[in-house]
């Protein structure tokens, strides 16, 4: 083509490059093709609106399936911004350093192709990693250790597969200031689960809390795509790699313990709370106390280190829905307090806390206050016994006890739980925690800066549902049903067996009577 220009006519045309990107990719860029060899670069559609985001925000992050060939596109983005600005500085940053370095190699040879009279800055470094233009404009790559980045003011920051860079969010707080003389930062990636810097960023960015413009392109979103092709390339995943490498869906990808397809529904029937009360507006009322229904609180006190909260649900039992919830921050013995009010609004309903040392203490508050229903076991089995009794007994311990051997327990019983819909979660605060409730190590905990509270606190009340209420409602039932059994007969009562007659007879009867209630007057008691 070069040979059919004339002078002028190429300076219209780098012109015109220079202020079109979408142009100068379709029309001077040459990509590698992994069976094809060599090809012109052409573009779809979601890949020039991408180029656009890229020039009109300064801040982009892409959430994408696989096999889009977006980092194409950054890497031809790239070679238009070096080739047509001056000192511009570009930092590549990858889970390792080989990727970074691929990126980089894409931005090369884009330059290595292009008609030599469009070439107007020559590479005049060229290492492995990295090369630098005549016109001052450089790009490296860069393995994302703590310091990468730091000393350098850059144009264009590119976060390669941020989803799954281990430390992001300590990388990002020493890298971000680089950016602060205007640089731009493309972060682009699968999803990788729910908390990490990746999620978070780009869930922020969709509620306008930061100024990342979020941008999702799912499987679907390549025009020579359809369901035949996804069910094919699918066929040999399992649902959490087809969710992270197609489907752009953050729960589904992750390693949660809650099922993500069971976590999107408790979300999806969430509400919000009919009132919110206390002195920090985060006690949340759904449902007011009903005296038809029996209730529970189940209370997990902090640390009082500022790091976690101090939680409870109220549960109607009957139905197994959360009516009310409260997630905050007070004094221990304030707190206590305002368990103590929180239960006797409904119905001196039990009270179950979690006795960890902070817990204990608020404990022996809520007695101190005279509460008559706190939940006390025997130590070392959570079995319950009944206040009063509790008293009575050197081996009882109040509140509930959550060891090594309870917590896995306890966890199952919430699975179980939420897999059969037995719960009714109103909350989106339990939600939140559910989505960064995930497997580490084989353990089921929080993400690393996130809390389980609320979760917790909702494991052991299914516990609680499932032995207490529910062995007591068993026994209720057992004792309704042997009452019932009992029959008046009218019968003339023969008195003249083996000898007795008349009073002795009677006399015999009598005593016998009372010593059957003696053994089983509990029945009529219960």
């Amino acid at each position: 083509m070069a040979y059919k220009l004339t002078k002028e006519q190429i300076q219209k045309e780098i012109l015109k490059c220079g202020k079109d990107p979408i142009y100068f990719i379709n029309t001077y860029a040459r990509i590698s093709h992994p069976q094809k060899g060599p090809i012109p670069f052409r573009t779809y559609q979601f890949q020039d609106e991408a180029l656009k985001d890229f020039i009109d925000f300064r801040f982009n992050i892409v959430l994408k399936a696989r096999q889009l060939g977006l980092s194409t596109v950054v890497a031809a983005y790239i070679s238009w911004l070096m080739l047509f600005h001056r000192d511009k500085n570009v930092l590549i940053l990858a889970t390792k350093l080989v990727s970074a370095s691929n990126l980089v190699r894409k931005v090369k040879y884009i330059f290595k192709s292009l008609p030599s009279w469009l070439v107007i800055a020559d590479i005049v470094i060229d290492n492995r990693n990295s090369f630098e233009l005549s016109n001052g404009s450089q790009i490296k790559a860069s393995a994302t250790t703590g310091d990468a980045g730091r000393s350098e003011a850059l144009s264009l920051l590119v976060l390669d597969e941020a989803g799954f860079i281990e430390g992001m969010q300590e990388l990002w707080t020493g890298v971000y200031p680089t950016l602060a003389t205007g640089g731009r930062c493309i972060a682009i990636s699968t999803p990788n689960g729910v908390g990490n810097w990746f999620h978070q960023t780009y869930v922020d960015g969709e509620a306008e809390a930061n100024e990342f413009h979020t941008t999702k392109l799912h499987w679907s979103v390549h025009p020579d795509r359809d369901q035949e092709w996804f069910e094919k390339e699918t066929r040999n995943l399992s649902r959490r790699e087809i969710a992270q490498e197609y489907e752009c869906s953050f729960n589904a990808s992750g390693e949660t313990v809650i099922a993500p397809d069971d976590i999107d529904y408790y979300y999806q029937n969430t509400k919000e709370p009919k009132y919110r009360s206390g002195v920090d507006r985060n006690y949340w009322i759904w449902k007011e106390y009903d005296p038809n229904n029996t209730y529970a609180l189940i209370a997990d006190v902090a640390r009082g280190d500022g790091a976690d909260y101090s939680v409870f649900h109220m549960i109607n039992v009957d139905s197994m829905e959360i009516v009310a919830e409260y997630q905050g921050k007070m004094p221990t013995d304030e707190y206590a307090r305002f368990l103590n009010q929180a239960g006797r609004e409904y119905g001196n309903c039990m009270i179950i806390i979690e006795n960890n040392n902070i817990g204990y203490a608020a404990l022996q508050e809520l007695i101190s206050l005279g509460y008559p229903n706190v939940f006390h076991s025997v130590k070392g089995n959570n079995e319950y016994i009944d206040q009063a009794l509790a008293e009575t007994m050197s081996n009882s311990v109040p509140g509930f006890t959550t060891s090594y051997k309870s917590r896995p327990l306890i966890i199952a019983k919430l699975e179980e739980f939420i897999r059969n819909r037995v719960l009714k979660i109103n909350s989106k605060r339990v939600i939140n925690e559910l989505n960064t409730f995930v497997w580490h190590n084989g353990k089921p905990q929080s993400m690393k800066g996130y809390n389980d509270d609320l979760v917790m606190s909702l494991a052991i009340a299914c516990w609680v549902k499932d032995t207490v209420f529910q062995t007591s409602y068993k026994d209720a039932e057992f004792k309704k049903v042997l009452l019932n059994s009992m029959v008046r007969a009218n019968t003339v009562l023969d008195t003249t067996i083996r000898g007795l007659s008349g009073p002795n007879k009677m006399n015999q009867l009598k005593q016998e009577a009372i010593n059957t209630y003696n053994e089983f007057g509990w029945i009529y008691k219960g």
